[in-house]
């Protein structure tokens, strides 16, 4: 498969031409990269209106993930959550609903904000952490069924940051039966649609989803797609390019792009193999864990969970001991230790990683607070997320804010989930929430 990105820039970068544009470090490398980053100069095409390198390079990945077409975003699956709600609410007469899962990353509530969208959220049935909402296609149809409104989509994430993945094809169908749009933040699941048997939300039936291709792809921090099926209306292709750029940046970084650019080539070039090898070594990695008494599972193929809910240590302290082992895990808290590979993990890599979680005393007393929580709770909406998210604010104390409404989501990322969302009351069980997640102060509206 061609570079073509990847072509013009080291070809430029070669002619050692004078440089009287953008960006001013003049190609004097510094970091060891300055030659390589450019700006939309003649011949490098521009991203949100190409007809050359970038187009060409964006078929490339359109065809290898079989959508209708793949947009590229360098600002990560942020933007493209934006632009798909942009998308999907465009042309509505008065103040769009979307259904969403209450587990939605905080750009969908500055989305939302930035809209003024209203948001229907569905609670799970069971919620075991903060990050999951693990809605059934009969709780959607339940949802849907009972709204006075027609919502303009269903929003879900899928896989979750804890590698829930959901019945992507099953709330497909109960949305196309109601004739509304399924959009999906699929940010850690890039490589799902090169298994051995595709679970991307493309292939299951969703009309729109985000992948961060830098979470799980070798692509640089930032490098996202924005995927349109082959089913979706046909609308949502010819505008993409439009909503994209409302919110995006006039300075795409070209070595994102690049990055994305060779990507195309890793994944036509044995990249379904080595997933596949890998997958093959987790799997069995995870049954020495339980065999030594972890409770470790792949729900999603190339990440590991090692819950720690009901363990005499919490994730925190496996986090530390791991650390000091030269091991930097992706996410954890005290419920859980999150993990994530990729073929660019070599077998010494996931030998390391073996080999110190079978030495670990996984019943060593650890004497953090394990207090469980309820992650589940409903809560009561006082204005709505744009009013709140836009109101004047002030920071207090957790513990002083019951009663209180709720102004820009105060979380962390990762997981960059909300505990209550804008415009919502807080309730005496949100601040055992905060508690639970170490959260000290929140934003209030005044």
């Amino acid at each position: 498969m061609k570079t073509p990105i990847v072509d013009f820039v080291r070809e430029y970068a070669q002619r050692n031409s004078v440089r009287l544009h953008m960006p001013g470090h003049k190609g004097i490398e510094r970091l060891g990269i300055e030659r390589l980053d450019i700006t939309e100069i003649d011949g490098a095409d521009v991203l949100y209106s190409p007809d050359g390198i970038i187009l060409e390079s964006e078929n490339n990945a359109s065809q290898l993930f079989g959508t209708a077409h793949t947009f590229y975003s360098t600002e990560g699956s942020s933007l493209c959550i934006k632009a798909m709600l942009a998308i999907a609410t465009a042309g509505a007469e008065d103040k769009p609903l979307i259904v969403a899962t209450r587990n939605s990353h905080k750009a969908f509530i500055y989305a939302a904000a930035l809209l003024e969208l209203d948001v229907e959220w569905i609670y799970p049935e069971k919620c075991f952490h903060l990050c999951e909402c693990l809605v059934t296609p009969s709780e959607l149809e339940n949802t849907l069924s009972g709204l006075d409104k027609t919502p303009s989509a269903v929003y879900v994430t899928s896989p979750d940051y804890l590698g829930n993945i959901l019945d992507i094809q099953g709330l497909a169908d109960v949305c196309h039966a109601h004739k509304i749009p399924l959009i999906v933040d699929n940010a850690h699941g890039a490589y799902l649609g090169f298994l051995r048997e595709s679970v991307h939300p493309i292939s299951l039936g969703a009309d729109m989803c985000c992948d961060s291709a830098h979470k799980t792809l070798p692509v640089l921090t930032g490098g996202a797609y924005l995927h349109i099926s082959k089913s979706a209306d046909q609308s949502f292709c010819e505008i993409a390019r439009e909503k994209l750029s409302l919110f995006a940046s006039t300075s795409p970084s070209y070595l994102i792009l690049q990055s994305l650019d060779m990507c195309n080539l890793y994944l036509s070039d044995g990249y379904r193999e080595k997933l596949s090898c890998l997958c093959d070594r987790l799997a069995e990695l995870c049954l020495r864990l339980e065999d030594k008494g972890y409770k470790a599972s792949a729900r999603e193929p190339a990440k590991i969970l090692i819950d720690a809910s009901k363990s005499y240590f919490s994730g925190n302290y496996l986090t530390e001991y791991l650390r000091a082992k030269g091991i930097e895990i992706e996410f954890s808290d005290r419920d859980c230790v999150v993990m994530m590979f990729t073929p660019d993990n070599s077998d010494v890599d996931i030998d390391r990683v073996e080999r110190a979680l079978l030495d670990f005393d996984i019943k060593s007393e650890d004497k953090s607070d394990k207090t469980t929580s309820e992650f589940c709770v409903v809560t009561q909406r006082a204005t709505s997320i744009r009013k709140a998210i836009f109101a004047p604010s002030e920071i207090v104390c957790a513990c002083d804010a019951i009663g209180r409404v709720c102004a820009s989501p105060t979380v962390a990322c990762p997981p960059a989930i909300p505990i209550v969302v804008s415009g919502e009351v807080i309730s005496a069980e949100h601040i055992k929430l905060f508690e639970h997640y170490g959260i000290e102060k929140i934003s209030v509206v005044k």
